[in-house]
């Protein structure tokens, strides 16, 4: 059977399919011979040998990948592609003299220029700089090869002094994790006999002996893991005794586990932040020492804990801070004028003149007179005043008091400690001009943001923003956009918006609470925005203005609560047909899109907990985990009356309607790091949407009123799949739903089916709300060269409704077959990783599409058109 085309209605023939059989064979057999005929060993010197193949065999309960990482010599990279072919494609054309010759000329023609500038400073420099540029290119030439080379891997020769350095390495590492009995030995031996299948498309037998060729193996002989079978302390200090034997609920050492240095290691810098949080400002963790003793019975270890005294003899000092001075404006130098000084609960703090409210500066300080020095409430002081984005930089050091203002007893001590913070500028302006380019439309965009720092006198932020630009975006029903073309599948929208947004550095709170939780780096916040979309076939308004809570119960987790979330949507004008279009989906085919333009009033309040333990650029083995839960409109009974009225006929007399509603959504992503620069990242997502009671609503089309009972719920609350964060082979908020397929309807006749050849044409454009959504994405991230990255994934998802819809068969989420209208999506991804920034280009494609008529593995049809494949284009990883 002929695949069919749900475009067209013509026998679909693929990519390849029937194009050029012959000259496409032909031109697979050329390829194939002389990739057989490019081989590494043409490039090794007489008595040198490639190494092939790296094993690590014998590996129990040892850990085999960290063992692989300490083999010093590993064979040439050949995923995604061989680099050493790559290398030896540059070193065809790469000539040395030539370049040798080029550095030397440079260099002399640039020395002749430099003399002939004489006493000329100005240009002298410039010739100097011209003049190392050119050598360091060519020095690079010379040393690394040309750029092509460079993309590529030069040939790992074999050197045997490596690998007994490896056997060493992995000796040393196997006893360091408690296997004191084990063995590595090592045998480098060349393939007798390998089978290579290309060779024959260069008239070669397939079986070849190379003697230029050696695979190295390492055997491991593990032998009996040693574990704990006694914890012993030996501390001559009595007040630090004291201290950590209280706290051996938190050693991380116990009875019967396996003897680790890492976590011996763990264990000393454990001790070290205790006895520097309980005042030891002296302490070091070179005072603390374990000695391992093997000899008392088999395969068991008695580990002794020693914590010395310091070199002179005396105890350890326990400090007490004395002073504390904050200094708001350091790095300002005034001569002949000191600072002023303003004494706020016995903190001094300094400014030539003091701009900041010593109040907010105060709730942010945990570093006080007259308590021990502790490090852990330094760090957070050091935290909670860069968080306030008052600062260019913060810190806090602390001078020991001495002579005869020291403490008498040997074992106390004072500290004076200073907290030197540079103001940051007090305005600061951003404006960013750009283009972009969506759904086959370029569109100018412009933004323009002003920060104002410390703007009532007590830390807090203002933030303006204002934005402008044209933006091309997916026609909704695909339906003519009024520019004559009645394909048209993209429209070009005019965007405008500005928003307002105040940060205080405390919680609003009708009572005193801010001082116990100042180390939860309390937060209020105040937004309100405005945005406002022309679109050729409608014109909409909303407005937004939120109340928030924001906190951090450490770096990695952070807290969101908004008792108040207030949305006004208006759609100012909307085009006849454009509405008509809206209701024959409603009522044809369950479409909630008309609601979208209805005139929303949406009170709510949510809260979001989210832990990132990554950083900007995602290149840590971390989690991250964000839920987000909302309730609106419960209290609509107090003002609204039902049955709501939704005039059709003159949509601009529409009161604003209000819906009750749920929302819960979780996000989970796990950051596996493989090595240096490749990861295996996964993520699992899913959320629901529904209202929570019945809406009665009179829709009055051409005089004529109709009531209905059904549960709504706000377009924009609703969930979708779909697009580069989502399931990539499809359009933005295009998956779904269910496996209920959509059709175009005939613009000449909306209420029949667009039919070409007979066929029922598929509806690729429409958008596909969801009340219950699941997804998940596995994606391999892997480096190619430099700052250009690559990356396989394959995602998965879609959405549902939760109650059933006659009018969309399959659409509901039943527990008996939902794991069979899962789409998935596979494909390849380029990264431009600046550090800074990061571009992504990903390329997917449908594998299995639940929406699809007949046969679901749309694989088989595979193309690059629109409806079966997707570019996305975008800034930073998709999560």
């Amino acid at each position: 059977m002929k695949p069919y085309s749900q475009i067209n209605g013509q026998p679909s023939t693929g990519l390849f399919r029937g194009k050029y059989p012959s000259q496409l064979a032909l031109g697979s057999l050329l390829l194939a011979g002389g990739l057989s005929a490019c081989s590494p060993l043409r490039l090794l010197q007489p008595g040198q040998r490639l190494l092939s193949q790296v094993k690590v065999e014998g590996t129990k309960d040892a850990d085999a990948l960290r063992l692989q990482t300490l083999v010093q010599q590993k064979p040439n990279s050949t995923f995604p592609l061989p680099k050493v072919a790559i290398y030896q494609l540059g070193r065809s054309f790469y000539n040395q003299e030539r370049i040798q010759g080029k550095l030397e000329a440079d260099r002399t023609k640039y020395d002749q220029l430099i003399r002939a500038a004489g006493t000329d400073s100005s240009e002298v420099g410039k010739l100097l700089t011209k003049r190392e540029r050119h050598v360091r290119r060519h020095q690079l030439a010379l040393d690394k090869g040309n750029a092509i080379m460079r993309l590529g891997e030069p040939p790992v020769i074999y050197d045997s002094s490596l690998t007994a350095t490896s056997a060493e390495q992995l000796g040393t590492f196997l006893k360091s994790k408690g296997f004191f009995r084990s063995s590595v030995t090592v045998t480098d031996t060349v393939p007798t006999r390998r089978f290579a299948p290309l060779r024959v498309f260069a008239l070669q037998s397939p079986f070849r002996t190379d003697s230029q060729r050696v695979t190295v193996t390492y055997r491991i002989h593990e032998g009996p893991a040693f574990n704990y079978s006694q914890l012993d302390y030996d501390i001559a200090d009595t007040a630090v005794a004291r201290r950590v034997l209280a706290s051996q609920a938190q050693s991380l050492l116990r009875v019967g586990n396996q003897y680790d240095e890492e976590v011996i290691g763990n264990e000393r810098s454990r001790i070290e932040n205790l006895l520097k949080n309980q005042g030891y400002f002296d302490f070091r963790q070179q005072y603390v020492t374990l000695e391992a003793d093997t000899s008392f019975a088999p395969t068991t270890v008695r580990l002794r804990t020693i914590i010395s005294k310091p070199t002179r003899g005396e105890q350890h000092r326990l400090y007490t801070i004395r002073n504390v001075s904050f200094i708001t404006d350091a790095g300002i130098v005034r001569f002949g004028q000191q600072r002023d000084t303003i004494i706020r609960d016995s903190v001094k703090y300094l400014a030539y003149r003091h701009r900041f409210g010593t109040k907010s500066l105060d709730r942010k300080l945990v570093v006080r007179p007259g308590q021990p020095y502790s490090l852990s409430k330094t760090q957070l002081t050091q935290r909670q005043l860069a968080g306030l984005d008052m600062f260019r930089f913060s810190t806090v050091t602390y001078r020991r008091v001495r002579g005869p203002e020291a403490p008498a007893d040997s074992a106390r001590g004072l500290l004076d400690a200073t907290v030197n913070a540079s103001p940051a500028k007090k305005f600061q302006e951003t404006t960013e001009f750009g283009g972009t380019y969506v759904a086959g439309r370029p569109g100018p965009f412009g933004n323009v943001r002003l920060k104002v720092r410390n703007v009532f006198g007590g830390s807090e932020v203002l933030e303006f923003g204002l934005r402008a630009g044209f933006e091309g975006q997916l026609n909704l029903t695909g339906t003519n956009t009024g520019e004559g073309d009645t394909d048209s599948k993209s429209v070009l929208t005019t965007q405008l918006g500005g928003n307002v947004n105040l940060v205080l550095p405390q919680f609003l709170l009708p009572w005193r609470g801010n001082r116990y939780l100042s180390q939860y780096n309390p937060r209020t916040r105040f937004n309100a925005s405005y945005t406002y979309v022309n679109r050729p076939d409608y014109i909409r308004t909303n407005v937004e203005g939120t109340f928030d809570y924001l906190w951090q119960r450490s770096a990695y987790l952070q807290y969101v609560l908004t008792p108040i979330d207030v949305s006004i949507i208006r759609t100012a004008n909307i085009d006849p047909d454009f509405a008509q279009y809206l209701r024959n989906l409603e009522i044809q085919q369950g479409s909630p899109l008309l609601r979208s333009f209805d005139n929303l009033f949406i009170p709510s309040f949510n809260a979001t907990a989210l832990y990132n333990s990554n950083d900007f650029n995602e290149t840590r083995d971390a989690r991250y985990l964000r839920l987000f839960a909302e309730l609106g409109g419960l209290t609509r009974s107090l003002y609204q009356d039902q049955p709501l009225i939704n005039n059709q006929d003159n949509p601009k007399s529409n009161a604003l309607k209000i819906y009750d509603f749920g929302k819960f959504t979780a996000d989970y992503r796990r950051y596996h790091k493989l090595g240096p620069d490749s990861y295996l990242v996964y993520r699992l997502a899913g959320g629901a949407a529904t209202a929570l009671s019945a809406t009665s609503v009179t829709t009055i089309v051409e005089g004529i009123p109709t009531t209905s009972r059904s549960f709504l719920v706000p377009y924009d609350k609703y969930l979708f799949a779909g697009g580069s964060s989502s399931v990539r082979a499809w359009k933005p908020r295009r998956l779904g739903v269910g496996s209920y397929s959509q059709y175009k309807y005939d613009p000449n006749n909306p209420t029949e089916f667009l039919l070409v050849n007979g066929q029922k044409v598929r509806d690729y454009d429409l958008e596909q709300p969801g009340e219950l959504l699941l997804e998940g994405n596995v994606e391999y991230r892997f480096p190619i060269y430099s700052f250009f990255k690559g990356a396989f994934f394959t995602d998965f998802g879609n959405v549902w409704v939760i109650r059933a819809d006659p009018r969309r068969e399959g659409a509901q989420f039943q527990l008996n077959r939902f794991y069979r209208e899962l789409a998935v999506g596979s494909g390849f991804g380029l990264r431009f990783d600046f550090d800074f920034l990061i571009l992504r280009l990903d390329i997917a494609t449908k594998v299995y599409d639940p929406t699809a008529p007949g046969n679901k593995w749309v694989i088989r049809n595979f193309s690059l058109r629109e409806d079966q494949s997707a570019f996305n284009l975008g800034i930073g990883y998709p999560f």
